[in-house]
């Protein structure tokens, strides 16, 4: 019972209208609770198939995937630690004495893809190459949170990989009719190397985009 409520909740606010209501961080966070639900359909299937027979190899079966997909979050989420660990750039001065961060070499980002720079503890950025410039903005969607590092640039806008949600690298808006807006970061290219500085422009700034030789 309690497994199907949380189903009925997290289909009743599915819709981007309480999306948009809630943000997407509190709606993201209470839709995690699925995990409860799987464990309770879980419970429920092996209290069942412990008390309607003596075959132990339905629940040997039912024990053997849920422990599947345990490892498998558990593995993910510690990869996604790690990496956090290992992307944190180290800071350096410029010239116009404002804090910049080194972050990657312009031969280490794909074109039309980006690598996600993760700055002490601060929000993720994704660096996305476009022909010969480099731009930055959030990595968090303005959708449900997605990963924007992840996606790809497709008719010059940088693409969200879980639905599709798209912006314009240099500015971070979405392109009409459509509103969402995301932070963009000021960049630069000394040598090879990209440098971001760490401050956030407001959602939506225009960014003048880093160019380097191919």
């Amino acid at each position: 019972f309690l497994a199907l409520l949380i189903f009925a909740v997290m289909a009743s606010t599915s819709h981007d209208f309480w999306l948009n209501i809630l943000g997407h961080g509190f709606w993201k966070a209470m839709h995690m609770s699925v995990y409860v639900a799987y464990a309770l359909i879980v419970a429920h299937v092996a209290f069942g198939t412990a008390t309607d027979s003596f075959n132990i190899i339905p629940l040997l079966l039912l024990s053997a995937g849920a422990l599947s997909i345990l490892g498998l979050h558990l593995y993910t989420g510690l990869k996604e630690v790690m990496r956090d660990h290992t992307s944190i750039a180290i800071p350096v001065i410029s010239e116009d004495d404002r804090r910049w961060v080194d972050v990657c070499a312009v031969d280490d980002i794909k074109p039309d893809r980006a690598i996600m720079a993760q700055i002490a503890n601060q929000e993720r950025i994704a660096v996305y190459r476009v022909n010969n410039t480099i731009s930055a903005i959030s990595n968090v969607c303005a959708h449900q949170g997605g990963p924007l590092s992840e996606g790809k640039v497709v008719d010059g806008c940088v693409t969200c990989p879980w639905h599709g949600y798209q912006y314009k690298p240099d500015c971070g808006q979405s392109p009409p009719p459509y509103t969402e807006v995301i932070a963009t970061y000021d960049v630069r290219i000394e040598g090879r190397r990209v440098l971001v500085n760490p401050t956030p422009n407001p959602a939506g700034t225009p960014t003048p985009p880093a160019t380097f030789e191919q």
